[in-house]
This record gives structure tokens, C-alpha cells and sequence, in this order.
């Protein structure tokens, strides 16, 4: 069976999902004018989240400082973010691909990957099927997506990052030499700005100068896991199946793009405590535990990195886990790159009753546990903020709005 995948995106997520609401509210539609999501005008503080077209005009960026960005374009608007609202219109658009889909899989808030092979006899024209899920999108909701068609997720992929907004593409194998490969290395998936400069400075331009390079030379540049990885991208190789697994199955994962960078671990540690209670929250209301944390950081040049303790007993206690991202944290960080994302994921999932303490951890664990569940009570029934630790106020930093959000949105649907 002809493998068939489809990746729908949304183009510029948060500013579009804004504009969307402003444009049903009778407002103006701020998708025409140099606009952003994130930051603060008046302190000239915080980081671009997303951007409208006219403001990439400008040379505005993804994630660059708002001052910056308004150096650029001085009349910039801008709007604060709002994740239940991308929440729901998530949902919203995941929704419908579910319908034409057997399985859809969630890549993040605003992209998914769906397996469409063997529904040929059903949608003979994928093509088509591809301009009906757009357009329904569009004309039901009010923003807009590419849908990009491969017989991978690799090629899909790369096809919904071709001209935007609203369009539909196609980057199949016998494509890749006209699509493809005449693209600077620099624009194949997974590809950072560091590995680019090494292949560029070793005379690799294109994806078809990666494609047609010797596997073992890659390897040499970049290395052995890194070089076969992108080597086989270039060639239009990904394996990669479509899963339909549920979230909490993999895992439980949290992490906050940054309004001001961090600069001293006392910045840090209100956001870890704040990532931990929200996550926590999450693996709480699931009845599960993890055996799993890890902790992601991503510093002011995009660089990301990972650290990860697997643990004796699992948990889901959030001093727990705070403590031990602190300690995580401490040993990642090298404490003087200015850092723009924090993150908190829990993995290795169960929902086994049985661990093995000592009589003093059992009863602090208790304790903590007791702690949790009233705060986890009294946020159900008055509001996911109606409890935050003194230490996480002082953070100026909003976290966890998103995972609120969907906990609030969960607890809705199980009263109706």
C-alpha cells in the first residue's frame, strides 16, 4: 500500500487565532498590518511569538527581542498572548482533519500529521481532499493553514513550509530534484543554524548538495548520528510512522517561551516551580506517575539542550519534581548564556500503586501529596489560579496558561 501523509499548519498560529477573534468581534484584522503576539511595549521587553506577513516585511523575526522589533517598525502593534484561545482553536482545526482522517497525529499546538494511505478509493484526488480540509478551516473558523502532501512525514512536512498562507502543496520523491533540493541546506527540517555554517563552510549549499554528498564526508562534518539523520532527510528518507498515540501514554511535557531572558538561576527557579506545579497538575488528574524528568533549555541563539534523571520511584508530587528540575537545571545550564525557553516533561508513565520508601519518605511523601490534592481540589472548583506559591507571583513571567487552560477545559467537559 502507497504510503500518503498530509501535514496541515497553521500559518502564524497565535497572531492568526487573535485576528480571528478581533475579526468576529467586528475589528480590524490585524493579519493586514505589522503586528506581533508577545512582549511588552511599554518596558520594550519580552520576545516575538509570532508575526504578521507586513511585519516580516520589516525584518521582524520569530523570536527576537520586542525592542528590537520595534526599532524596526515603530508603529508595530502587538497583543499579549492568550493559550486557552489557542487551546480551543487547536482543537477546533485537529477536529476537523480527525474527520477525513484514520489517523491524526498531533505534532504540536498547531500542526498535525495525517496518514491518508489506503483512502484512495475514498478520496481518489488527495490533492483536492487537501483544498476541502483548508478551505473548511478557513471559511469555519476564520484562519488559515498549508496543507503540504508527501508520501512521508519528512516530505509533507517540507511541503507546507513552501509559499504561504492558504495553500496546498505537494513534495513527492520524484519531486525532490525540482522542490527540494535546490533550497539552501539551511531550510531542510531539523537542520540548525549551526549545522548549516558547517556544511556551508564545507561547500554543502543545497539539500541536493547534501543529497549527493558521501554519507561517511556528512558524518565527518557533523557527525555520525546527526550526519546519517540529515543525509538520509536529503534524500527524501523518514521511516517515521504516523501515531495516533494518546498524549499521556508518552508523556506529559510543559515549557514557556520567555518574556525576559534569564540571566541568574534566581530567575530560573520561580518558572521551574511554576512549569512543575502546572505538569504535575496535568499527571494528577490523569491518575498516572512518572519515573521519568527531564528539563529543556533553549538559550537567546536558539540552541536547545536536555538533561534527565530517571527516578526509583515514580511520581507526581510537585516539590518532587521541582527539586529534582532545580538539581537538573543546575547541572545543564552554564549559567551565564541568556536563556529564552524552560521546559518540563515527565515520562515513563505508569499507574501502579506500589513503590518503596523508607517510613520517613513515605510520610513526607504524604504530607506533599495531601498538599497537592487540596490545592488540586480548590483550583477545580474555584479556578486553576485560584492557588499559586508566594514564589511563583514573583516570577513576572506567565506559565502554564496553556496547560490551565486544557486542565479547566477537561473539568468542564466531565461536569457536562
Amino acid at each position: 500500500m502507497a504510503k500518503l501523509v498530509f501535514h496541515v499548519d497553521v500559518n502564524s498560529a497565535y497572531l492568526s487565532w487573535e485576528a480571528a477573534r478581533r475579526v468576529a468581534n467586528g475589528e480590524p484584522d490585524i493579519r493586514l498590518i505589522p503586528a506581533v503576539i508577545g512582549g511588552d511595549r511599554e518596558k520594550r521587553t519580552g520576545v516575538v511569538l509570532a508575526k504578521s506577513i507586513p511585519a516580516k516585511k520589516f525584518g521582524i523575526k520569530t523570536g527576537e527581542p520586542i525592542g528590537m522589533a520595534l526599532r524596526k517598525c515603530p508603529d508595530l502593534f502587538m497583543a499579549r498572548p492568550d493559550f486557552q484561545l489557542y487551546e480551543e482553536n487547536s482543537r477546533k482545526f485537529m477536529d476537523i482533519c480527525r474527520e477525513y482522517a484514520p489517523i491524526v497525529e498531533k505534532a504540536s499546538i498547531d500542526e498535525c500529521y495525517l496518514d491518508m494511505s489506503g483512502t484512495h478509493r475514498i478520496y481518489p484526488d488527495p490533492v483536492a481532499l487537501a483544498h476541502t480540509i483548508k478551505d473548511r478551516i478557513r471559511n469555519e473558523f476564520g484562519f488559515t493553514v498549508n496543507v503540504g502532501i508527501g508520501e512521508n512525514k519528512l516530505l509533507a512536512k517540507m511541503a507546507s513550509d513552501f509559499e504561504k498562507p492558504d495553500k496546498v502543496h505537494t513534495l513527492f520523491l520524484n519531486e525532490m530534484p525540482q522542490k527540494m533540493w535546490p533550497l539552501p541546506v539551511g531550510e531542510l527540517f531539523t537542520v540548525g543554524g549551526a549545522t548549516a555554517d558547517k556544511l556551508r563552510q564545507a561547500k554543502i549549499m543545497t539539500i541536493g548538495d547534501l543529497a549527493h554528498t558521501d554519507i561517511a564526508r556528512v558524518q565527518k562534518i557533523v557527525g555520525m548520528k546527526m550526519g546519517k539523520h540529515i543525509h538520509d532527510y536529503a534524500n527524501g528518507i523518514d521511516p517515521s510512522p504516523v501515531l495516533a498515540e494518546p498524549e499521556e501514554a508518552k508523556g506529559y511535557s510543559i515549557s514557556t517561551t520567555l518574556e525576559e531572558d534569564v540571566k541568574k538561576a534566581a530567575q530560573a527557579y520561580p518558572v521551574l516551580l511554576a512549569l512543575a506545579d502546572s505538569v504535575t497538575a496535568r499527571i494528577r488528574s490523569d491518575g498516572a506517575k512518572a519515573y521519568c524528568v527531564s528539563v529543556t533549555i533553549r538559550d537567546n541563539s536558539f540552541k536547545t539542550r536536555s538533561h534527565q534523571m530517571s527516578l526509583m520511584n515514580p511520581t507526581d508530587i510537585s516539590t518532587e519534581v521541582y527539586e529534582i528540575s532545580k538539581k537538573l537545571f543546575d547541572e545543564l545550564w552554564d549559567g551565564v548564556t541568556p536563556l529564552r525557553l524552560l521546559g518540563i516533561a515527565l515520562t515513563n508513565i505508569t499507574r501502579e500503586e506500589t513503590t518503596q520508601c523508607s517510613l520517613f519518605e513515605d510520610g513526607r511523601r504524604e504530607k506533599s501529596r495531601k498538599i497537592d490534592k487540596a490545592k488540586d481540589a480548590l483550583n477545580a472548583r474555584f479556578g486553576s489560579a485560584t492557588i499559586v506559591r508566594g514564589s511563583s507571583i514573583q516570577s513576572n513571567i506567565d506559565v502554564g496558561k496553556k496547560y490551565k487552560a486544557q486542565i479547566e477545559l477537561q473539568q468542564k467537559k466531565h461536569k457536562q
